[in-house]
């Protein structure tokens, strides 16, 4: 595992647990508006926690955190990433996965073997301007498309979630999102913040009343649907 970053303490990455948060270098996605720019880009230079110091403050905090979340960059990429979510569960933490949805086969292998207890899946747009929001020009939209429809069989807790920004995302994107994943467990909409440490700029959030708007025309959709960071 490529670990370029650990926040020891967390309560609201992890719903319902108290939880650290791994993140893992490299990404295979551009969005514009990522606000983890440091690790996505080859070029920025980052930080190399090793795997055995992460292992180690993990067994001193047992008992006293629940959960362990694994963000990025997107962590399916890390080829180490099945053993050391073993050593994590051994460990006794729940774990939750972000990721971008991009590599189905592995997801569903996790998910087999009793890695993952949550998975919270961005979804960049619609799927007819997935490719201009995720940066990748001329992408194949299958990968995501079947991590996402893996998810809602339902086999372990998940969510859906959506980073609105104003160039991006019109509130009829986001009614096509809710018809492509009608009948999902949980879907949120947040509101984007400039961390000052995007891969573009001349970015902006959508106005909150916008967004409340969006969120009314979602709920017939979703079993649950909320807006986070707004």
């Amino acid at each position: 595992m490529k670990i370029a970053g650990l926040q020891k303490l967390t309560l609201l990455d992890y719903p319902g647990k108290v939880a650290c948060t791994v993140f893992a270098s490299g990404c295979n996605f551009r969005c514009p508006f990522c606000h983890n720019a440091a690790l996505v880009l080859p070029e920025r230079k980052q930080a190399d926690i090793p795997e055995s110091d992460v292992i180690a403050f993990l067994r001193k905090r047992a008992g006293l955190l629940e959960g362990v979340c694994l963000s990025g960059g997107e962590p399916l990429l890390q080829q180490g990433i099945r053993a050391f979510l073993r050593r994590i569960k051994e460990l006794g933490y729940f774990v939750k996965l972000d990721t971008n949805g991009s590599r189905p086969e592995l997801l569903g292998c996790l998910m087999e073997e009793g890695l993952l207890d949550y998975v919270a899946m961005d979804i960049k747009n619609t799927p007819s301007k997935y490719a201009l929001t995720a940066g990748v020009p001329g992408m194949d939209t299958a990968p995501v498309i079947q991590s996402a429809e893996l998810l809602m069989c339902g086999r372990i807790p998940y969510e859906f979630r959506t980073t609105v920004v104003r160039e991006f995302h019109t509130r009829d994107d986001l009614v096509d999102i809710g018809r492509w994943l009608k009948g999902a467990q949980r879907y949120f909409l947040q509101g984007f913040v400039d961390s000052g440490d995007l891969i573009a700029s001349g970015l902006h959030p959508a106005e909150p009343e916008e967004l409340a708007r969006a969120i009314q025309l979602l709920k017939p959709f979703f079993n649950e649907t909320a807006l986070r960071g707004v």
